[in-house]
């Protein structure tokens, strides 16, 4: 049986590879702004329904990664309170701001949910993606 710590980071991966297969391209993980850890910032493909949206701007996807082992004691989705998405729109807001996008980019808030996968010689894992997930 493999860590938290080790379950969280494959969960990731499993994260990224189904967003970069479905046109994102992740751009930095675990990235640390405003004392925030943010799992991934992504740049949406040229086809999302929502570029375009700050006339012609990209839209960077701010995207938070949970997991489970199974659904034994909730969903992983269940772990994302007020107080998460409080802090992850904080440090999206100081992500932006630190590189002069705020207020010039379209800024969307996904989540991925992964149940399952992990451990050593299992690499699946049931992916859930939630995009638009929450507004700031």
């Amino acid at each position: 049986m493999s860590t938290s710590k080790a379950r969280g980071q494959a969960a990731e991966e499993l994260a990224a590879a189904h967003l970069e297969r479905a046109g994102l391209r992740v751009i930095e993980r675990n990235a640390i702004s405003g004392g925030v850890e943010l799992d991934m910032i992504c740049l949406a493909s040229d086809g999302d329904e929502q570029r375009g949206a700050r006339g012609g701007s990209p839209t960077y996807v701010f995207v938070e990664v949970r997991s489970r082992h199974s659904e034994e004691r909730g969903h992983p989705l269940e772990t994302i309170d007020h107080r998460k998405r409080r802090r992850i729109v904080k440090g999206a807001t100081a992500w932006l701001t630190e590189r002069g996008l705020w207020e010039r980019v379209y800024v969307r808030f996904d989540v991925v949910a992964v149940v399952g996968g992990g451990d050593a010689g299992d690499a699946a894992g049931r992916v859930e993606w939630i995009r638009a997930a929450f507004e700031a």
